[in-house]
């Protein structure tokens, strides 16, 4: 959303304040421009502040005392849930001295007022989707039936079925999302208008079996928005209440996430699916979190974090409850410069979610939208991932799985991994590392003399039926001749670039921790040389579309470690970001990049990373999470034209009266002439 379509735009309810559309348009000495209705209302409730540049007014719209602000308003379609009028727009006469002015009503003691979920019918047959697949590569094909290797890869890979367009309502789990936004006074302005635009988007994304709550916090926290079903009526509510947020105070980054985590806990009904989406572009600066960038020492996140709840916050939970229930993911977003990043990045590694960078504020909407393609697409749960040695000899010596939890067991003959929640066409590969034995007994013909290596088997949950589901894979054999022939001593492509991503991975994260005890030239030569590894590699040097986005990534990292200024403003939460990414082969936004479509094109709104070489491949983005970026991307193009045309019409009709006058003028001269 350029900042010139903003200027034209009401900051409170986000429409057009071109003139000619019938309403009234207040301007205000600052110079910007809101409906009257809005900022009426706004004035009303004690905000003297533009919304958009904070400049205190002298010179306010006058508000009539006996205005009834109801009367276009819709009530709740729900008994159980007081009048949202009512809510929003406190009648003149309730109305608290200035500064002290509520514009919500208070809120409950617990948060158990959440919107009933429709009754769940007796049919509960499977929801119609392939079942999740499993591939398993061995790193060569064969291996001397003399030889014995201490450390040999298998790749295992997992891929989800895929959501059809006319069920994707039933196929999917329904979610309980609550947002938490920072509304402190650093966000005043245009980064406050382009979160309500991007929350809006959400909201008009979630399905009517979805629930949404939204919290805000800047100093102190509040629930603005009940746990409700988004529904039409359910949508437009939401909106009204996003719209009326202003930007004040401090930033309480724990009170906010204290509020949101309580609206999950306290809900008396349960979506399959609960998640937390949490914005913010400062620091805690209420719970003494403050802690100056130093380079004597790694930096750390800050001591305040065991405040958090244990559902959001595992590290936290007590002798007496380590069994406790769920556990909520939250997806954290650092906004510009000046957030947190280590915090954050904290917060959405141990509640198993992700991180992302939003550089440019303009981003916010396509990072929203990538964030809600993958939750509104969920189609397996307690995904679990188990193998087996299938031969005497055989061990399991370790399985790299990021930020997954993993066991060997059973002295090496048995390993897990859980997964949990997986996206539609989403794919989560895993090496496994095992010993191969001398074959003691090689006897036969030599072409059918094999070692079986693993047994592979999954479960999950179908998200429609509820029922556990399990899948066996083949059985991973290699061959055992006398002597290997060449192309038995090829490294296998898919099991080489599975090695690239776990080394890129590591590279990022040793150069980030070299980075911040100060060592910035011993992080950047660190990715170089990796990054010369990775291209010398078999995959790099076939070309392949992973390591090619591998390479730039890295390459990207290295050049924001360029100074310990670049570092401490962008190059740690990429850094960052990456991590979050790889950890959980998940897809996050990153400075100024946003996929425009899977396997397509991408766009790069800043830096020098080398687009050519990544277009083909957008890192852990689903199909699901493409489209809704693509679909964010429309809209704001849309929304742009349709700002535009306005001012493109009051040129034509200046225009106008010149092309009378040059018709008068030539009019004349033929008349002179004659």
């Amino acid at each position: 959303m350029s900042l010139d379509v903003l200027m034209k735009t009401c900051a409170i309810c986000l429409g057009s304040v071109e003139t000619g559309q019938g309403q009234a348009i207040f301007t205000a000495e600052c110079s910007h421009s809101f409906h009257f209705a809005c900022i009426g209302n706004s004035v009303t409730h004690g905000n003297y502040l533009c919304p958009v540049c904070r400049a205190r007014w002298n010179d306010l719209p006058f508000v009539m005392p006996h205005l009834n602000p109801n009367a276009n308003n819709r009530s709740i379609d729900h008994e159980s849930f007081p009048d949202i009028r009512n809510l929003f727009f406190p009648a003149p006469q309730q109305l608290l001295p200035v500064r002290h002015r509520p514009v919500f009503e208070p809120e409950p003691l617990q948060f158990s007022d959440d919107e009933p979920l429709p009754a769940v019918t007796a049919d509960v047959s499977p929801s119609g989707l392939q079942n999740v697949s499993i591939k398993a590569v061995p790193e060569r094909p064969a291996v001397a039936a003399s030889e014995s290797i201490p450390r040999f890869a298998v790749l295992v890979g997992l891929r989800a079925p895929s959501l059809s367009e006319d069920a994707r309502l039933m196929q999917r789990a329904p979610i309980d999302l609550v947002t938490v936004l920072d509304v402190s006074g650093s966000m005043h302005g245009s980064k406050l208008t382009l979160l309500k635009r991007a929350v809006n988007f959400v909201v008009d994304s979630l399905g009517p079996l979805d629930r949404l709550s939204v919290v805000s916090f800047s100093t102190q926290a509040r629930r603005i928005f009940p746990l409700r079903r988004m529904t039409e009526h359910g949508r437009d509510d939401a909106k009204r209440a996003v719209n009326l947020l202003l930007a004040s105070g401090s930033t309480n980054i724990v009170e906010g996430l204290k509020k949101g985590v309580q609206v999950l806990e306290e809900r008396h009904h349960h979506n399959p699916v609960a998640s937390i989406i949490f914005l913010s572009d400062g620091r805690d600066t209420c719970n003494h979190g403050y802690q100056l960038p130093t380079f004597s020492n790694q930096r750390q996140p800050p001591q305040y974090l065991h405040l958090l709840p244990a559902s959001i916050c595992p590290g936290n939970r007590g002798t007496q409850d380590q069994d406790q229930r769920e556990i909520f993911p939250v997806h954290a977003f650092g906004f510009g410069s000046d957030h947190d990043p280590l915090t954050m990045h904290a917060i959405s590694d141990s509640s198993a979610g992700t991180f992302s960078f939003i550089e440019s504020y303009e981003m916010v909407q396509d990072a929203f939208a990538s964030c809600i393609g993958g939750l509104l697409s969920v189609v397996t749960q307690e995904l679990r991932l188990m193998v087996r040695s299938a031969s005497h000899g055989v061990e399991i010596k370790s399985i790299p799985s990021g930020r997954y939890a993993s066991e060997i067991s059973d002295q090496g003959s048995q390993g897990t991994i859980n997964i949990g929640d997986l996206y539609a066409d989403e794919e989560k590969e895993f090496l496994i590392n095992i010993s191969v034995p001398i074959l003691m007994n090689a006897e036969g013909e030599e072409s059918e003399r094999r070692t079986s290596l693993l047994d592979i088997t999954c479960s999950y949950r179908d998200v429609v039926s509820k029922e556990i589901v399990q899948i066996e894979g083949d059985l991973v054999e290699i061959r055992r001749p006398e002597s290997p022939s060449p192309p038995d001593l090829v490294v296998n492509l898919e099991v080489d670039r599975q090695r690239n991503r776990l080394n890129a991975a590591e590279s990022i994260a040793e150069a980030q921790r070299m980075a911040d005890t100060g060592n910035l030239s011993g992080a950047q030569s660190l990715l170089s040389n990796r990054r010369s590894a990775l291209l010398a590699s078999p995959s790099g040097q076939a070309g392949d579309g992973l390591c090619m986005w591998l390479e730039a990534e890295m390459k990207e990292t290295e050049q924001r470690m360029g100074s310990r200024h670049r570092y401490e403003r962008e190059g740690r939460a990429y850094a960052l970001s990456n991590m979050s990414a790889h950890g959980y082969q998940r897809a996050t936004t990153r400075g100024s990049w946003a996929a425009a479509a899977f396997g397509g094109s991408a766009s790069f709104c800043s830096g020098d990373l080398s687009a050519r070489a990544s277009a083909s491949f957008n890192g852990y983005m689903t199909p699901h999470m493409a489209d809704m970026v693509s679909r964010s991307q429309q809209l704001n193009k849309t929304e742009d034209a349709t700002a535009s045309r306005p001012q493109q019409l009051n040129k034509t009709e200046d225009a106008t009266p010149n092309n009378s006058q040059q018709l008068n003028k030539t009019e004349d001269a033929t008349a002179r002439q004659e």
